[in-house]
């Protein structure tokens, strides 16, 4: 969906997750693909692009300065520009998959609202999302204490409970989930 628009920046630190999209979207003349760090001195060139957006799923979490990160991203955007995050939510679920995925932290309304504050960004949305993913993950980590995920636990909760919770959750405000959907804005 985001390959419409007019220009798509699109980066990783990791250079076959470039190659794998420079392989999958041969002719689009639109994408432009970068290997690097949002805290990176490069990073900061890309502001030749005057982006209007930045998206950013279930990576800042991986960020051990996560403030930095969002100063970054919003020195790339236009005045008024966003900044869209997934990211995991309740540090009280933390266990051994956050840790073996790299996760420096899972956030709350509080501490995104305090972080976008201190990045000098306004928070303009934020809403829990995956409130079944919630007591998953927190059975994984507490209960089970697995150190990974479980291939058939996800297709089966894609499968079976994705379609019905996320109607639900479109329909009514959810006080609890395994993630947070936010929205920044630059001033």
């Amino acid at each position: 969906m985001l390959l419409e628009r007019e220009v798509v920046i699109a980066l990783d630190i990791k250079p076959e997750c470039i190659e794998r999209l420079k392989e999958r979207y041969p002719n689009k003349n639109n994408l432009h693909l970068f290997v690097c760090d949002v805290n990176s001195p490069a990073f900061s060139g890309l502001i030749r692009f005057q982006a209007d957006s930045c998206v950013c799923l279930n990576v800042l979490e991986h960020i051990a300065d996560d403030q930095r990160a969002l100063k970054s991203m919003a020195g790339i955007l236009v005045p008024g520009g966003v900044i869209v995050l997934l990211i995991p939510a309740f540090q009280a679920l933390y266990g051994p998959i956050d840790e073996n995925l790299g996760h420096h932290r899972r956030y709350s309304r509080d501490s995104i609202e305090k972080l976008a504050e201190a990045s000098g960004l306004r928070l303009k949305k934020v809403r829990y999302v995956n409130v079944i993913g919630f007591f998953g993950w927190w059975a994984n980590s507490h209960i089970f204490r697995r150190g990974a995920q479980s291939e058939g636990q996800i297709e089966v909760f894609d499968r079976y409970f994705v379609p019905f919770v996320s109607r639900l959750e479109s329909l009514v405000r959810i006080p609890i989930g395994q993630s947070l959907f936010v929205v920044l804005q630059k001033p």
